[in-house]
């Protein structure tokens, strides 16, 4: 229970342990971020998250790898929120959303954030609000109490990366197109090898991660005959030396909720291709945008864009300027907080 201007926060990530993605790390730096304000945080994820939370935060880890209805998880979900009663109740993402819902009752105020698009968005219909990643997510939330918040990054520190390394050598070669992410179907990383064999560009194509689609996009390269100029290093644990070497970072997804690789290289500096997913439109000029994710209109985009190299970082200075005033750790958490307080203010106090 909160004392003056602490909150007591409860942050549920219902995933089932088995990969660390975008929604896994924006719970991870929100409650990094309110722990340091000084509140009381606690996380109810998977065990095979818990390395990952690190004190003041106070880890619960809970079988989140059984399903939504399974009544060991509910009873075991119910169990920890009686020990915590929190202020503020936050679902990241569906399956946590229905799961608060039916525990309502444990928390002063409940709120869940959507991270992408659903068919249904009726487990939030009972939470006290409703945040959205991107403009398209809010819009699309049917809530009386919907607000946007756009995923934030801790601003990048000059000195600090100057001592790093990255784990594979930057080629010398431009232009140079970088794409990142977990080497799974839905990045369409495929269609991007294929793009980028249609464009017939020069430079390199580096493709950084890992994931179950490497073997598969290895045999690729090769059935195209790119083995020279597409490469895929692995995962690289320092992306920023490689955004700000980049001619431009390129996101192929056929679905995103707000992609933290756009968030990274917009304040990076380096300027962004997209195929059209959420949350892209707010900040990229719509010439840097594909009509369609389908492999031709990604190769024109590409074609397009890298015959003229120099003056894409000029077309998205205004972008760049936004993602620094916008897209930075510290206004996510202050929209976030400031959400929490006006939630609290709105309901009856807790007797």
């Amino acid at each position: 229970m909160s004392t003056q201007g602490q909150l007591t926060i409860a942050l549920a990530i219902a995933t089932p342990g088995t990969g660390w993605g975008g929604m896994e790390k924006h719970t991870a730096d929100l409650a990094d971020a309110l722990a340091a304000k000084g509140h009381e945080v606690h996380v109810l994820a998977h065990v095979a998250h818990q390395d990952r939370f690190a004190d003041p935060v106070k880890f619960h880890p809970l079988p989140f790898q059984l399903g939504r209805r399974n009544l060991w998880l509910r009873y075991c979900f119910r169990r920890t929120l009686r020990s915590i009663r929190p202020d503020i109740l936050h679902a990241q993402g569906n399956k946590a959303a229905s799961l608060v819902s039916s525990r309502a009752n444990h928390a002063r105020a409940t709120v869940g954030t959507l991270h992408g698009t659903k068919s249904s968005h009726k487990a939030f219909d009972k939470l006290n609000g409703v945040i959205g990643v991107s403009r398209e997510i809010t819009d699309a939330i049917d809530h009386p109490n919907a607000r946007l918040i756009f995923n934030g990054l801790q601003r990048p520190d000059p000195g600090g990366e100057s001592l790093a390394s990255p784990d594979f050598a930057i080629p010398d070669q431009r232009p140079l197109l970088v794409a990142a992410g977990r080497l799974e179907p839905v990045k369409q990383f495929d269609r991007l090898i294929r793009a980028w064999a249609r464009a017939d560009c020069d430079g390199k194509l580096v493709i950084l991660g890992e994931g179950s689609q490497r073997a598969r996009l290895d045999a690729l390269i090769r059935e195209l005959e790119l083995t020279d100029c597409v490469l895929l290093p692995g995962h690289e644990s320092c992306i920023q030396l490689w955004l700000q070497a980049a001619t431009a970072c390129i996101i192929t997804s056929s679905r995103e909720g707000f992609p933290y690789i756009m968030v990274e290289a917009l304040m990076a500096g380096c300027p962004v291709l997209s195929t059209p997913v959420s949350g892209v439109r707010d900040f990229l000029p719509d010439s840097c945008i594909a009509v369609s994710d389908s492999v031709d209109d990604i190769a024109g985009l590409i074609r397009t864009s890298l015959t003229a190299p120099d003056s894409l970082a000029g077309l998205q200075e205004n972008a760049f300027e936004q993602a620094r005033a916008q897209l930075t750790l510290e206004t996510m958490v202050a929209k976030t907080e400031a959400f929490y307080r006006d939630l609290l203010a709105s309901v009856p106090a807790r007797r």
